[in-house]
Formats: C-alpha cells, structure tokens, sequence
C-alpha cells in the first residue's frame, strides 16, 4: 500500500490516503498498454469512406472508339479507373474497423497506465471534485491551482454535471466516472486528476 497526498481544489494538502499496489503500483506492461490504445482507437473509426467503381460511376455506357483503326489504344469506357472522372480501382468503402481484444490484456492495460502515472507523480488526488455552479472559471482556477498546463483527465466516482459542463470548454480537459474509466484517456493526458472517492472506486471496480 503506497501513500499519496490528497489535495484540496486550492492545491494545499489536507491529508494522505493508501491505495492499493494491486492498482496504482504494478510495473506496467507496455504491449498491454498498446494494444488497449490501438485497439480503442481503432473502434473509434466510423469506417464510412467510400468510393465508386467504374460500374458505380454515371456515364461510360458506350464504347468511346471502335476496337481497331484509330491509332488509340482500345478503350471500352470513359469511366475505367484510367480516364480522368472515371472509377476508382481497389478505393475503400465502408467497412467496420472495430474489433476486441481479451479481457485480461484489457484489464492488465488500465492498471498498467495507472500505474504509470502515478509512478510518475502524474496523478493528482483531491479530496472532493465538485463544483457549486455552471462556471468555467472555478475548474481553471482549480487546474492552475494544481499546476495542470496541458492536458489533464478528471475523474470522479458519478456524473458531477456541474463540473462536467464547466470543463467542457477547456481545451484538453476530459472529465469522466471512474467506471469509464480507459486506457487510451488515461495515456493521453499530462495530468490524471481524481477524487479520494474515485480513487477508491477504481480500486473496487479493477481490484
């Protein structure tokens, strides 16, 4: 069980809280943690691009010469993948890129990517993330507060929609539940930002 400093939204230390080495303090596996981000980006892709074929494209019905005679070379449509405004030869079309990868790699990923930010001193506890009204200002002045300049992750244990739409203005600031909680979001952010309350959560759900 390592020990942590909790902080308040204002940055000064209130307290120290142990997690668990099972979550926060494994060595971390790199190919785990790229397979996890290689896979969710690949199931992000909407896999929509399309292109015509000759036989797809408007036109092209008629033979544009006679087979022989002309001193061109034969031609059988405008619309071959050849001729300017003809079809596409060997274009995508929509196709579905997601795929699944095995839950204990997916599992060994999350701990891993934890594991890493805090080892790093990247992880940022706070005793409670909430706001009491709809105000970007309160989470930038909680940010520069903690030091965060870039971007950062903010986690908490259930929808705090007071915080989620005061952060959803931040460029870089990702706000989510501990539940929800990914890999690549993890990976992503400069800083990982989480209640007391998230925390112990998270060691509930991948402990």
């Amino acid at each position: 069980m390592a020990q942590f400093d909790v902080l308040d939204m204002n940055g000064k230390k209130v307290s120290t809280v142990e997690l668990s080495d099972a979550v926060f303090g494994i060595t971390p596996n790199e190919k785990a943690v790229h397979a996890a981000v290689v896979n969710f980006l690949a199931n992000q892709r909407q896999g929509t691009q399309s292109t015509k074929t000759r036989s797809e494209v408007r036109g092209g019905g008629r033979k544009p010469w006679r087979q022989k005679g002309t001193g061109h070379a034969r031609q059988g449509s405008i619309r071959a993948p050849q001729w300017t405004h003809g079809g596409v030869a060997l274009g995508p079309k929509p196709r579905d890129y997601s795929y699944r990868i095995n839950r204990k790699v997916k599992r060994l990923a999350i701990l891993s990517a934890l594991s890493a930010k805090a080892a790093a001193g990247d992880m940022i506890l706070v005793d409670n993330l909430s706001v009491a009204e709809y105000k970007t200002k309160t989470v930038v002045n909680m940010l520069n507060a903690l030091g965060v300049s870039k971007k950062a992750l903010i986690v908490t244990p259930e929808v705090e929609a007071k915080l989620v739409k005061s952060a959803a203005n931040i460029p870089g600031v990702v706000t989510t539940v501990a539940t929800s909680v990914n890999t690549y979001d993890v990976v992503n952010a400069d800083k990982f930002i989480l209640s007391v309350d998230a925390a112990k959560k998270l060691e509930e759900v991948l402990g």
